[in-house]
C-alpha cells in the first residue's frame, strides 16, 4: 500500500545530509520561524516541514499535484488532523508493544507480531471507516486515490482474513507440528500445519474424546525435556514467525509513511491558521516552466516576519515577467532585506506545492535556491570578511545550475564601494549570462545605476 499524498508516483525519501547551502538558506531565509509555525509545538512535524523545505520540486506538474492535495487537505482538516492522529498513537503503541520483546525465540516473536498486528487489525478498521466517511469531501486526484486504495484494498474480506489467521495462531487448541525422518533418524523438515476441521460429533466433543493418536507425558521436572521440546516448537514456529513479523512490518512501514507525508500537510494547517490571524493574504501561486522567465507578485509578505510579529506587515509587489537580474536599492531600514527574503521563501514555497503570503504569486522554476548574504565579523574566522565572502561564492558557483536564483544581500560590501561593485558587477554578469536569475539588495550606487551593463543578453529590471 502507497500512500502518493506528496508524489504521485512515488514516496517521500528526504535526503538527509546537510549542505553548506542549506544551512545559509535556512539561515538567511529565516526559515526556523516559518518550520515552527508549522510545527506548532509538534517536534516530528517540524522535522518533516523541514526535510520537505530541503527538497523543492522542479516540475510543474509535480507541484499542481501537491497544490491539489493541499487544497483537499486545508478543506477537511478534521480529517487530515483524525489521520494524523490515528498513525502517530499507532507508531506509538507499536513502540512500546517491541520494547516488551526480551526474547528472540521464534516463539517469542510470534507472539509479540501477533499482539502488534492485531492492534494493526484494529487500525485498519479505524482507517477504513474515517476514508468511508470522508469520500464525498475529497476531490483531488492523490487524496481520491488513497481513499479507494484503503477501502478497495482494506476491506471486510481482508480484516476477516487477518482476524482469522489471529485466532488460528493463537493455538488455543495445541499445535500441530510435521516433521520428517533424517540421517540417523533425526528429525527434519519441520513445519507448522494446520490441524484441520474438528470431525468430531456432538457426543465425542461432550465426552471430551479426541482423535487417536501416540501421546507422551514430560515430567514436571524435566527441565532438559522442556527445553528439547521447546526447541522442536521453535523450528516449526520459524517459518510463521518469520512470514508474521514481515507482514507486521509491511503494514507498519505504510503506517510510518502515511504519517511523515500526513506530517506536512498538517504543518500547512497549522502555518495557514497562523498566517491568517494575523490578517496575512494567501494565495496558491502559479508555477511556471523554466523558459517562461516570469516573477511577479502582489502584496508579497515575508512569512516569517508575519508569523513572529504582532501588528500588520506591509507588502509589496513586483513585476519582473521577462527579467533575469532584479536590482533592489534605497535607504537603509526601508525592507530591502525583508523584500529579499519574501521573494526567496515564497519561490521556495511554490516549489514545495505550498500556499504563499501574499495575494497573487506567479513565477517560473528554478533549478535550485542560493543564497548570499553579508556576514557579521567573526572573531573565528582565519581570513578577512571580503576572502570569506568570496569562498561562499565560489562554493556556489560550484554547485549552482542553469536556472537557478541567487540571491544577494548587501553582498561584497566588507571592501570600498569601487571595489565591491567591480567584483559584484563581474559576478552578476557571469551568473546571468548563465541563465540565471539575480536577485541583488546594494547600497552602492554605481553597481544599482549600471544595471543595463550587467547583462549582455536580455533585460534586467
Amino acid at each position: 500500500m502507497k500512500a502518493f499524498l506528496l508524489y504521485k508516483d512515488r514516496d517521500f525519501h528526504p535526503d538527509a545530509r546537510w549542505s553548506a547551502n542549506d544551512s545559509a538558506l535556512h539561515k538567511d531565509l529565516d526559515l526556523g520561524r516559518l518550520i515552527s509555525a508549522m510545527a506548532a509545538g509538534d517536534d516530528y512535524v517540524a522535522d518533516v516541514a523541514q526535510l520537505v523545505l530541503r527538497a523543492p520540486l522542479t516540475a510543474v506538474e509535480d507541484i499542481e499535484y501537491r497544490q491539489h492535495v493541499l487544497m483537499d487537505v486545508l478543506e477537511n482538516t478534521a480529517v487530515v488532523r483524525d489521520l494524523y492522529a490515528l498513525a502517530s498513537e499507532t507508531i506509538a503503541a507499536e513502540r512500546k508493544i517491541y520494547r516488551s520483546l526480551f526474547s528472540h525465540s521464534p516463539s517469542s516473536i510470534l507472539r509479540q507480531s501477533i499482539q502488534s498486528l492485531e492492534m494493526m487489525a484494529a487500525v485498519l478498521e479505524r482507517l477504513r471507516s474515517i476514508c468511508r466517511n470522508a469520500q464525498e469531501g475529497f476531490h483531488s486526484p492523490g487524496f481520491r486515490r488513497f481513499l479507494d486504495m484503503v477501502l478497495k484494498e482494506v476491506d471486510e474480506t481482508y480484516l476477516a482474513e487477518i482476524n482469522e489467521h489471529l485466532r488460528r495462531l493463537r493455538f488455543r487448541n495445541g499445535m500441530l507440528i510435521a516433521a520428517s525422518l533424517g540421517r540417523a533418524n533425526k528429525g527434519t523438515n519441520y513445519t507448522l500445519s494446520n490441524p484441520g476441521p474438528d470431525n468430531r460429533n456432538w457426543l465425542q466433543r461432550l465426552s471430551g474424546k479426541g482423535k487417536e493418536s501416540y501421546t507422551f507425558r514430560l515430567n514436571d521436572r524435566d527441565e532438559a525435556g522442556f527445553r528439547a521440546l521447546g526447541e522442536l516448537e521453535g523450528q516449526g514456529l520459524d517459518l510463521a514467525a518469520n512470514v508474521l513479523t514481515q507482514s507486521d512490518d509491511h503494514i507498519m512501514n505504510f503506517i510510518k509513511m502515511l504519517r511523515q507525508e500526513l506530517a506536512f500537510h498538517v504543518g500547512c494547517i497549522n502555518l495557514e491558521a497562523a498566517l491568517l490571524s494575523a490578517g496575512a493574504p494567501l494565495c496558491f501561486p502559479k508555477p511556471e516552466a523554466e523558459s517562461a522567465m516570469a516573477c511577479s507578485a502582489r502584496d508579497l509578505r515575508d512569512v516569517s516576519l508575519t508569523v513572529g510579529q504582532r501588528g500588520e506587515v506591509v507588502g509589496n509587489n513586483i513585476n519582473a515577467d521577462g527579467k533575469s537580474l532584479i536590482m533592489i536599492t534605497g535607504a537603509n531600514e526601508g525592507g530591502k532585506s525583508t523584500f529579499l527574503r519574501s521573494l526567496g521563501t515564497a519561490q521556495l514555497m511554490m516549489q514545495c506545492g505550498m500556499f504563499v503570503c501574499a495575494q497573487y504569486f506567479g513565477a517560473d522554476l528554478v533549478s535550485g535556491i542560493y543564497s548570499h548574504y553579508k556576514r557579521e565579523e567573526d572573531a573565528s574566522l582565519k581570513s578577512g570578511k571580503l576572502d570569506e565572502e568570496l569562498v561562499r561564492m565560489s562554493a556556489i558557483a560550484d554547485t549552482a545550475k542553469a536556472h537557478a536564483m541567487v540571491l544577494f544581500n548587501e553582498s561584497f560590501s566588507s571592501t570600498n564601494e569601487r571595489e565591491g561593485t567591480a567584483i559584484a558587477r563581474d559576478i552578476i554578469r557571469a551568473l546571468v549570462d548563465s541563465g540565471m536569475r539575480v536577485v541583488f539588495v546594494t547600497h552602492f550606487y554605481e553597481l544599482g545605476e549600471d544595471v543595463d551593463a550587467l547583462h549582455t543578453s536580455g533585460p534586467c529590471s
